[in-house]
């Protein structure tokens, strides 16, 4: 462990930064003759969607915007600055030079409507990498369009649905299984496709019975969508019997390879079976993932169900790339265009860096430092593993329990993450819900981490755990080295205190009065 203190800023919002007149750069002027040709481009604009006036935008000299963005990154813990092995997100480092390719002007000036002919080079990636996606999951059709690890999973969702509907059966076929320690949007997303979601909970072993599913299937059954191994880090082995059996009474079954880190190069999806997968392209496949960014999902499907994938769909005739939009069984679009193509070039060239090798070593070096965390942790006084399956090797991430730690010393998980960032190390995920591990913690420490950075956060651990029983007013009021302290829990999930636009949170601040405390924000309004 190493002293650790984060930078500090008492920063302004950058519209508070605003001086009248004050420039970063000055765009060059129009030229008349095109403002001449174009006309009265806002004539052709309802009038509702027309602002009344121009945007107050902030007026700020170039070197403070660089030192307003500097100071925030500052204060901010990323991967660049601290491990982050936070579970179910597959945390890795991503290749600067991955980030100066996707800036390349022959990507970034694209414009999404050009002819198809004028950016032979960008479809060309989007096919090649179609391909390797295809090999790297068993399916025969890929498309890149949606922008999250949800949006991904609706999309497996709406094609099942369109699936059924193709043979009439839509009506009848109205049920998703799923499983409790899958992704939640693999329960979320089927329902707000209209279907019913029956969730299998875990049994003796951590994961769904065979059983269980054998009672859940019914004439209903439009299909299975879960993930495995599921966020505990626990790979069902019974897994293609649960894909015979739905098939047997007549469902579709979706693989979430959310957390497909551990499999690449091992086993694929196609080959236990399923009929449509999805990877996120923003975890597995090293493209940035954070701040709601550029996400990207890849979803494949097998070849009974490529004329369902939304559209377009860039084809090869042996000579040029194209777009496909005639397709009439499509179903609707996900994302506008072609989705964030950035990623996938970004996600095209982590693979082609590694070749088929690297990938197997990616999965096999993850799975290798997860359970050497696994063997470490399990030692630390106050620390279980959940289920028989405890003695059990995981895959690529461990859902943990502090429950024996709280009931010694009522110090709580959530506690215990705020006093991690003390250690200069970034907090870890809880668990999603239901939250069936009581006190959890997830660790997910994938293949990018040293032996070093690991024995750090083991060590993080057990000294929080020996506070917790010496001094645990030191933990719970903690963070105490981070950029900023502490703030009421209760806040972010209190609508009153919401601004999603500066000019809410001018108006909540200017309805504020009295002493900055959280219980008089929450009167108040606050911001």
């Amino acid at each position: 462990m190493t002293a650790f203190h984060a930078a500090r800023w008492n920063e302004p919002l950058i519209q508070e930064l605003s001086e009248a007149g004050a420039r970063g750069i000055i765009p060059p002027a129009t030229d008349p003759a095109i403002m001449q040709a174009a006309g009265d481009v806002l004539s052709r604009l309802p009038k509702a969607l027309r602002r009344a006036a121009p945007p107050a935008l902030p007026e700020v000299t170039q070197h403070r915007v660089v030192r307003h963005f500097t100071r925030l990154a500052q204060m901010c813990m990323g991967f660049d600055v601290t491990t982050d092995m936070m579970g179910t997100c597959t945390m890795k480092y991503s290749p600067k030079v991955h980030d100066h390719v996707a800036r390349d002007h022959r990507l970034a000036d694209v414009h999404p409507l050009q002819d198809p002919e004028t950016i032979q080079g960008v479809l060309e990636i989007l096919y090649r990498f179609n391909r390797m996606m295809c090999a790297i999951a068993g399916m025969d059709e890929f498309t890149f369009q949606p922008g999250s690890g949800a949006q991904g999973i609706y999309t497996n969702a709406c094609i099942i649905r369109a699936y059924h509907a193709a043979r009439g059966d839509q009506a009848r076929r109205n049920e998703i299984i799923t499983t409790a320690f899958s992704h939640p949007a693999d329960a979320a997303t089927p329902a707000v496709a209209g279907f019913k979601v029956i969730t299998l909970m875990p049994g003796a072993m951590g994961y769904a019975d065979v059983g269980a599913l054998q009672a859940a299937l019914s004439e209903r059954t439009a299909g299975m969508m879960l993930t495995n191994p599921e966020d505990t880090g626990q790979y069902n082995p019974h897994i293609r019997e649960f894909v015979d059996l739905v098939h047997g009474a007549g469902g579709l079954c979706a693989y979430d390879q959310a957390n497909g880190n551990p499999l690449l190069g091992i086993a694929r999806a196609g080959d236990a079976g399923f009929d449509l997968c999805q990877f996120n392209l923003h975890k597995t496949f090293s493209a940035p993932h954070g701040a709601v960014g550029q996400g990207c999902a890849a979803v494949g499907v097998r070849e009974p169900l490529r004329r369902f994938l939304p559209k377009p769909v860039v084809t090869f005739d042996g000579e040029r790339y194209g777009l496909d939009v005639d397709r009439p069984d499509a179903i609707d679009k996900i994302r506008a265009f072609l989705g964030n193509v950035q990623t996938v070039l970004k996600a095209y060239a982590w693979v082609m860096s590694l070749g088929a090798d690297g990938l197997r070593a990616v999965a096999e070096t993850a799975v290798l430092n997860n359970n050497y965390m696994l063997n470490r942790i399990r030692a630390i006084p106050g620390v279980a593993i959940p289920w028989p399956a405890n003695t059990y090797p995981k895959l690529e991430q461990v859902r943990y329990s502090w429950e024996p730690l709280f009931q010694e010393t009522g110090v709580a998980s959530a506690e215990i993450e705020d006093r991690l960032v003390d250690f200069g190390v970034q907090h870890y995920m809880t668990s999603h819900v239901p939250m069936l591990v009581p006190q959890p913690f997830t660790l997910e420490p994938g293949e990018s981490l040293t032996i070093a950075e690991m024995d750090a956060m083991v060590a993080a651990l057990r000294a929080i755990a020996e506070e917790a029983r010496t001094t645990p007013e030191r933990v719970r009021s903690a963070p105490h080295n981070a950029s900023i302290g502490r703030i009421d829990g209760e806040i972010p999930h209190d609508p009153a205190t919401w601004a999603f636009t500066y000019r809410a949170y001018l108006r909540k601040r200017s309805a504020w009065s009295g002493p900055r405390s959280p219980r008089a924000t929450r009167k108040h309004g606050g911001y």
